[in-house]
């Protein structure tokens, strides 16, 4: 399947994504929104093509959005992966990715959608964080949920901390989502996530 993804900064999830070697993912683009995005020297030094739209160009969000699909849609992508892209993607670039577009974001959605997930956890008094895989929908962060990992948030932890234990479960569970939409595992049907490889292990477990 041929896989784009977008970044914005250094891309340490494209990073988990490219090291993980998934098997039938053709990684063939990695794009910022930055030009001078760290990701994209890191890409291309693994021999990945780069590419770069600067959003500062264009006068509003729907003029860089459209030219965005048409540089994607240059390597006819079976799955679009926001990787850190930092841009609030407009209806129409939505609905044309739709069941073929995923993001990750460093809450247990739905709560804490947004900017400053962990200090809202912190403040809120809550005892887990976590991260989310979702398929994006027009609906900012609230799109249907692929797959989840919980931390501990411990006494005195600090948004840092916090943050920190949850990066490394966002390179366990995005490189994984990714593998089962490229497996066929994976699947938007009539709104909802599908994971045909977790229903059999669920299935097996119960059997267990």
């Amino acid at each position: 399947m041929n896989v784009v993804i977008l970044i914005s900064g250094r891309g340490s999830n494209m990073q988990a994504i490219v090291n993980a070697k998934i098997a039938g993912a053709d990684i063939k683009a990695v794009i910022s929104n930055r030009p001078d995005a760290a990701g994209l020297k890191w890409a291309k030094e693994q021999g990945l093509t780069v590419d770069s739209l600067n959003h500062q160009d264009f006068p509003d969000r729907a003029s860089f959005d459209q030219a965005l699909m048409k540089k994607i849609d240059v390597y006819r992508p079976d799955l679009v992966v926001l990787a850190g892209f930092m841009r609030i993607l407009t209806p129409e670039f939505c609905h044309h990715y739709e069941g073929r577009m995923m993001n990750i974001h460093p809450s247990l959605l739905p709560s804490f959608p947004g900017l400053h997930t962990h200090e809202q956890a912190i403040a809120a008094g809550c005892k887990i964080a976590g991260c989310t895989v979702h398929f994006v929908t027009e609906e900012l962060d609230h799109g249907p949920i692929i797959s989840q990992a919980a931390v501990p948030i411990l006494p005195y932890d600090t948004a840092e901390d916090v943050a920190n234990r949850v990066l490394r479960c966002e390179h366990q569970i995005y490189p994984q989502a990714v593998a089962d939409f490229v497996s066929g595992s994976l699947q938007l049907i009539q709104g909802q996530s599908i994971n045909m490889r977790k229903h059999a292990q669920g299935q097996e477990q119960l059997l267990n």
